[in-house]
């Protein structure tokens, strides 16, 4: 009589999820072939028991790890008392969530809703609104090129890659797009008819690419002259992952935007997004003209209160870990001719190649190591802000075999 073995029934339990995915599932997903069942600390587990050290982290939601006690402990106690109340009512959360919002901030007031594209897409109405009560004419948005706001209709028309909108054109009218960091292009492009500026301060999806100070403040004093609101998306480079809680306040002292867009690992894996806006900004959003059934519930508020506590302890080990990191992925880059820069701030860091990444994003999987490939050709490392030297020794370890095979193949072609 055969005994199947744990790694075996893991890999009949993947093979049954595969199944079930590729027969029941709308297939816009590219899926790596990983299913993944549990986690702790900074690694996760497959069905067959397999570990990976996990440096993007759900895309930059996961910050604080896998089964954090103190996010698990308030999951738990909340989830045995209130869930879910709709907009009709008030819960305990809400406010003491914004409240701490506006004071690491420097804005006013919040709008809750579940995800960063939401929180773009709640931008845009302000933006429009904010137009339209100056001129009809006033609708354009000076958004950036290699620019990802999300996939809702209204984010991917200021989304500033051509791959993510052709298949949904026409879209919003009124976006215009300008280099990341070419002062000039931006004031040739806001003029009169501008009602929004868009910026990302560090790119993700583009390839990690950091706005300069020079340009922000330069936005800045665009909207200000035209009277148009200027719009920072943290979706992915904030909320701690430069080291410090937004990537605008990197610059001393920090250039406010109006409007400040933000989600990812706030909710620590429950959706969450925030819109944090200035007087000016809030007063374009009447009562009725915006909503979200789910928004801001007990639970996700909660959840972010904790994570928002939790930061504070983090911030400066982000800064300093992330530090070491980038420093070692250099030491990498001095061995290994392929790569030709490492960039980034805190925990958000890209290696840019000069080829694509995609094979070695797969050898990294099998050699336990979890990270992705954005635009092409730049490996995207988003690790949990609780990762420590012992992780980076490892992760340097992997990294360095995935590229000594990527070296062989190129030597063997």
């Amino acid at each position: 009589m055969s005994v199947t073995t744990p790694a075996e029934a893991g890999a009949a339990v993947a093979a049954d999820v595969k199944t079930l995915e590729s027969k029941y599932l709308l297939q816009n997903y590219a899926r790596l072939p990983v299913v993944l069942a549990r986690g702790r600390g900074c690694y996760v587990y497959d069905t067959s028991g397999k570990r990976y050290l996990d440096l993007i982290t759900g895309i930059g939601v996961n910050a604080l790890g896998y089964a954090h006690p103190r996010i698990t402990g308030v999951i738990r106690e909340q989830a045995g008392r209130l869930l879910h109340t709709s907009n009709l009512y008030y819960h305990e959360y809400g406010g003491r969530l914004a409240e701490k919002l506006a004071q690491v901030t420097g804005l006013e007031r919040t709008f809750f809703c579940n995800s960063g594209a939401e929180s773009m897409e709640g931008a845009l109405k302000m933006i429009r609104s904010h137009g339209r009560r100056i001129h009809p004419e006033k609708y354009e948005i000076v958004s950036l090129e290699n620019s990802f706001h999300g996939r809702t209709l209204g984010a991917i028309s200021i989304t500033g890659q051509a791959k993510y909108r052709a298949d949904f054109e026409p879209l919003l009218p009124g976006p215009r797009f300008v280099a990341l960091n070419d002062i000039e292009a931006l004031e040739q492009t806001v003029n009169e008819r501008t009602a929004g500026i868009v910026i990302e301060w560090i790119q993700g999806e583009g390839g990690i690419h950091p706005a300069t100070l020079e340009f922000a403040r330069r936005a800045r004093e665009l909207a200000d002259q035209h009277n148009a609101l200027l719009v920072f998306d943290e979706t992915q480079c904030g909320v701690g992952r430069p080291g410090v809680h937004f990537s605008y306040q990197l610059a001393q002292p920090a250039v406010l935007p109006d409007i400040m867009a933000a989600a990812k690992p706030l909710g620590c894996g429950i959706p969450l997004g925030v819109i944090v806006a200035n007087a000016k900004a809030a007063a374009t959003i009447g009562p009725g003209m915006h909503g979200s059934t789910f928004g801001g519930g007990p639970l996700a508020c909660r959840v972010a209160l904790e994570f928002l506590e939790v930061l504070e302890g983090l911030l400066p080990s982000i800064r300093q870990i992330g530090e070491l990191f980038r420093s070692r992925l250099r030491d990498l880059a001095q061995r290994f001719a392929f790569i030709k820069e490492v960039r980034g701030e805190g925990l958000m860091i890209g290696v840019d190649l000069d080829r694509p990444g995609k094979q070695m994003v797969l050898d990294a999987i099998e050699a336990g190591l979890l990270i992705n490939c954005t635009h092409d050709t730049v490996l995207r490392f988003l690790p949990p802000y609780i990762v420590g030297e012992r992780e980076i020794d490892v992760a340097i370890t992997k990294l360095k075999n995935v590229f000594q095979r990527a070296e062989r193949a190129t030597t063997s072609n």
